[in-house]
C-alpha cells in the first residue's frame, strides 16, 4: 500500500488496525552506467515486493541524501547531513502525531546516517524504529559469501533490469582503494566512470535471487517489530 494510492480517510482506517509505516531514503547520485536514482529505485522496488507479503503502508521516497563526494558528476544532487537529518526528523515527528508508532526506514544510500533524534525516540520508547541498509545487512553478506562476489557502488549488485539506462561494460573493473571524500574532483579523478570495482553485471537470475533474499529478510524484520 502506497500513500499515493490512498486518500486521508483510507490512512485513518489503516491506523485503526496498524501503526507501521515504511520510509524509503536514498539519494540522487552517479552510479556509473546505471540510473542516477539507483539508490531510490532499488529500495522502492524492494518495498513494493515486501508489501505484497506484509501489508505495511509505504510513504513516498526521500529522493535526496548526503552525496557531497559525487558532486563533480553532473546530475548528483546532495543535501548536507544536517539537512537530511532535519527533514527525516520532521517526517517522523509529523507521522507520530497522526498515530504512527513503528517506522521501518529502508535506506538505499551509504552516505545517509540515522539521525540522533530518531535514535533517541527509539531508546526512550516513544517510537519503534528500524534503520535497514539493504546492501550491507546479513542477507546480502551471506549471499556474497555463497556466490563469492562482492557488492559495492555501481557494480553488479546494484545492476537490476529496472535501473539500467545504458549498456554496462563487459568484465570487471579493478577495485578502487581509499578516496578523499572531501574533494569531489579528486573522487572523480580516481573513480573515472563511477564504479567502485568488481563485475559490472552478472546474470539476471543471480541479481533476482539477491533481490528476493533481501525481500525475505525485510519481511522478517518488519514482522518482528
Amino acid at each position: 500500500m502506497r500513500l499515493e494510492d490512498l486518500n486521508w480517510m483510507d490512512v485513518e482506517r489503516y491506523l485503526e488496525r496498524d501503526d507501521r509505516i515504511m520510509l524509503i531514503t536514498g539519494t540522487t547520485e552517479q552510479h556509473a552506467y546505471l540510473s542516477l536514482l539507483t539508490d531510490i529505485l532499488i529500495p522502492s522496488r524492494l518495498a513494493l515486493a515486501v508489501a505484497e507479503r506484509e501489508p505495511i503502508l509505504i510513504a513516498p521516497p526521500l529522493n535526496f541524501g548526503y552525496s557531497h563526494y559525487f558532486k563533480a558528476y553532473p546530475g548528483t544532487i546532495s543535501l548536507r547531513q544536517e539537512t537530511f537529518a532535519q527533514v527525516l526528523n520532521e517526517i517522523v515527528d509529523g507521522l507520530r502525531q497522526q498515530g504512527f508508532r513503528r517506522f521501518f526506514i529502508l535506506n538505499g544510500h551509504g552516505g545517509n546516517l540515522m539521525p540522533q533524534h530518531l535514535t533517541d525516540l527509539h531508546a526512550s520508547g516513544q517510537a519503534s524504529l528500524v534503520w535497514y541498509n539493504w546492501w550491507k545487512e546479513s542477507a546480502v553478506k551471506a549471499f556474497e559469501e555463497q556466490h563469492n562476489i562482492k557488492l559495492t557502488h555501481a557494480n553488479w549488485g546494484e545492476n537490476f533490469p529496472f535501473n539500467r539506462v545504458a549498456e554496462s561494460p563487459a568484465g570487471e573493473k579493478a577495485w578502487i582503494g581509499s578516496l578523499n571524500q572531501d574533494d569531489p574532483q579528486a573522487v572523480r579523478a580516481v573513480l573515472g566512470d563511477g564504479s567502485f570495482g568488481g563485475a559490472y553485471q552478472v546474470a539476471d537470475d543471480i541479481t533476482h535471487a539477491l533481490f528476493m533474499t533481501v525481500v525475505d529478510e525485510i519481511v522478517a524484520r518488519i514482522r518482528a517489530m
